[in-house]
């Protein structure tokens, strides 16, 4: 209750929140003064250059971040991020997962897999005029008009092949920026801690602290004899970086100024209060429900099958990790009123727009906006067991190659994002991947277990249930998915390749039942599509006007404003600090050694490795030893809560640390830099109590948790001993 109160004083107050924000990196000279005086002392016009370093290496891996930190194209992310990397040269003679992976010198680094990319923003570019010339009032017309001006203006960008653009929306459609991003496709498995070291604590401390997790992993970008990107081959040289992270030896402590860049996937802070309660009554609940279902089913198939356990591990790491964040995301919203919050909030807004002229007339809007939502809500209720009821692997490349046929009747420019000859390379690629993560067993027994839930709902699909007899209860349905699976050709690689270059008629005269599964659902599934790109059209235009009239409310109350996460380049900042946990325990910023080898019970999740443990036992520390890890106590730094009640000495090397940077997923593998803008962490995680920060930032207890820089130096030093890899490293010192 304290915590709801205090969060609610401050929303009302108009005190500016400390360390809020996933700024747009041309923003920071406007918060130059922040950054100041949180001992961030790298010009912020340098930070808003991505020619300049540290920006110029900071990359993205389609779903985390990662980071140059050699001249040969060394990069650092973590473990959980290159997973796929790790299961991809897994097998079962060399099980990389357990064992991990070093490569002593560069002939021995393996492909991390056809799929693996890594993105370097190059250029961000304004484009929002652009985007909405010549928008009608038809809802389904400037649906369509914003996609043809979006496509036409990446179809400039990507005059060459090496890079890849997209056209971002920024505060609900506001404004867009153009992403210009040069691609490698060629990257490498380097160097890999084994996963008890890597995951130390798994599931069980996901979202937990205090942690021990050595969350890292290395990979390498190689391109060309020519320098420029290439498919891989064995005759590829490294990349050569524009620059590379520095890294300091000597790390940070409490109190101390850190910032943090990376791409950030997707938060809710400007959500209306409405899409909050149907997020906390309806959707997390639906979505955790399957999702549990779905890792129980995979966990008990892995143990009696170690080929299935490889195949699937990432795909149970990921689920394990969107089941605890949604958990935690119901738990917040018990533990503090968000909604509470973010209603007294609307209800200020509304009370401001009354007493504002200028604005007044955003209130109608403000009022469509809402009956909007209510229109999307219902038709996401109606969809989504019918989306589950084609999970399976094989019906969903039915359903996109069937759906690819058809867009390639029609000019490149008039097809579908994601069908258009750009798109053909991933599109290949992800039918490839199929194979890797694939196995009919488990394919049919999740997706038998999706249609059951269809089938008891009544949102039902007349197409879908001819097809697959679910109104016959005489049929027993797992048995009519035997003959589907027995029967296709789309388990042969080749075959379903093949596919992509079919015509129209070769589908609709196919004899393959998920071919003809795919057909027959294809107009439900278009009418479905029309329906949601005509409501995107009415949203298209009532949120840019919201945001219009919030962005001036904020501003008034000096609070800050930036967009909402949506999977572009972005810096944080913040310090390092502990918090006051749920518990009433005060969390210390920093772990150590010494607390992973009391954790240490030989069982997964806490197992760890004997070399590992061995090194703590003998106190083989070497030069990453610290001997403390808070300011002097003279220092006006100590008047912060982190050094009250703080240890003596810490005579240890630091394994995690927290700090207030403001990150969500997406934000894994981020680097964490000090103030003069050297690597000192990689972010991970978040801390439990601060999951709700996707939707609402409370400064008091939301948390990033990073792996102190300090603990990778001591793994490959004293652990491993990839002395290759420490000679590649610019190490500083303070």
């Amino acid at each position: 209750m304290r915590k709801a109160l205090v969060a609610a004083l401050m929303l009302s107050s108009g005190i500016t929140i400390a360390d809020e924000g996933q700024w747009q990196p041309y923003q920071m000279p406007s918060i130059a003064d922040k950054l100041s005086e949180r001992g961030i002392h790298i010009a912020a016009e340098q930070l808003a250059d991505l020619t300049q370093y540290p920006m110029n290496a900071v990359v993205g891996l389609g779903y985390c971040t990662a980071s140059f930190v050699s001249p040969q194209g060394l990069v650092v992310t973590n473990h959980h991020c290159a997973y796929q990397a790790i299961q991809y040269n897994s097998k079962k003679e060399h099980n990389y997962i357990e064992t991990g992976f070093l490569a002593k010198k560069m002939s021995d680094e393996p492909s991390a897999g056809p799929n693996e990319r890594l993105y370097i923003t190059e250029a961000v570019t304004d484009v929002s005029a652009e985007v909405k010339t010549g928008l009608s009032d038809d809802p389904l017309k400037r649906f369509e008009t914003i996609q043809a001006n979006r496509k036409a203006l990446i179809k400039q960008c990507e005059s060459d092949e090496n890079y890849r653009c997209s056209v971002r929306s920024f505060h609900n459609g506001l404004e867009y920026y153009l992403i210009k991003q040069l691609i490698i496709r060629d990257v490498r498995l380097v160097y890999a801690p084994p996963e008890s070291v890597g995951a130390f604590g798994g599931d069980i401390d996901n979202y937990e602290y205090p942690r021990h997790s050595g969350d890292f992993t290395f990979l390498r970008a190689y391109v060309g004899k020519d320098g420029k990107p290439a498919a891989y081959s064995a005759d590829n040289v490294p990349f050569t970086p524009k620059s590379y992270l520095k890294i300091n030896r000597d790390g940070v402590k409490a109190g101390d100024g850190v910032f943090a860049a990376g791409y950030p996937g997707s938060t809710s802070r400007y959500r209306l209060t409405s899409e909050l309660k149907f997020a906390s009554d309806w959707l997390y609940p639906t979505l955790a429900s399957r999702y549990q279902l779905r890792i129980d089913t995979l966990e008990a198939m892995g143990e009696h099958d170690t080929d299935v356990a490889i195949k699937y591990a990432g795909t149970l790491l990921s689920m394990a990790n969107r089941m605890k964040k949604y958990n935690g995301l119901l738990d917040g919203f018990k533990a503090t009123d968000i909604a509470g919050i973010k209603q007294s909030r609307e209800d200020d807004f509304s009370h401001w727009l009354a007493n504002n002229s200028e604005y007044l007339h955003y209130q109608a809007k403000f009022d469509q906006l809402e009956a909007l939502l209510i229109e999307q809500r219902a038709a996401q209720q109606r969809r989504y067991f019918f989306d589950n009821a084609q999970s399976s692997a094989l019906l969903s490349a039915a359903n996109q190659l069937y759906r690819l046929a058809k867009e390639q009747t029609k000019p490149d420019a008039e097809r579908e994002e994601g069908y258009q000859t750009r798109d053909m390379k991933m599109f290949k690629a992800r039918l490839k991947r199929i194979d890797s993560r694939f196995a009919v067993s488990v394919d049919k027994t999740l997706w038998l277990q999706d249609l059951n839930a269809y089938r008891a709902q009544a949102h039902r699909v007349a197409a879908l249930d001819e097809m697959l007899n679910l109104n016959n209860s005489d049929i027993i349905l797992a048995d009519t998915l035997d003959k589907l699976y027995s029967s296709t050709s789309l388990t042969d690689p080749a075959k379903r390749l093949a596919w992509m270059n079919a015509d129209v008629n070769a589908f609709e005269t196919s004899r393959d039942p998920f071919i003809r599964l795919a057909v027959a659902l294809y107009d439900t599934n278009m009418a479905q599509e029309q329906a949601q790109k005509t409501l995107a059209g009415k949203l298209s235009q009532a949120r840019p006007d919201y945001m219009q009239a919030v962005i001036a409310y904020y501003k008034a109350n000096d609070w800050p404003v930036y967009p909402d996460a949506n999977g572009t380049l972005r810096i944080t900042y913040g310090m390092v600090d502990g918090y006051q946990s749920k518990d009433a325990l005060y969390k210390q910023p920093f772990t150590r050694l010494e607390g992973l080898a009391a954790k240490h019970t030989g069982v997964t999740p806490f197992n760890a490795p004997q070399k590992v443990l061995d090194a703590i036992t003998a106190k083989r520390y070497g030069s990453h030893q610290v001997e403390s890890v808070y300011q002097d106590p003279a220092s006006w730094l100590c008047r912060l809560f982190s050094c009250i009640d703080k240890p003596e000495r810490f005579d240890s090397v630091p394994v995690n640390f927290l700090s207030s940077v403001d990150t969500t997923g997406g934000n894994s593998g981020s680097p964490v830099f000090n103030g003069k803008g050297e690597l000192v962490g990689l972010n991970f995680d978040s801390t439990y109590e601060a999951i709700t920060k996707d939707w609402f930032f409370n400064p008091t207890i939301t948390r990033a948790v990073h792996v102190d820089f300090r603990y990778i130096l001591w793994m490959m030093d004293e652990v491993d001993h990839a002395d290759n890899l420490l000679d590649e490293l610019t190490l500083v010192s303070n």
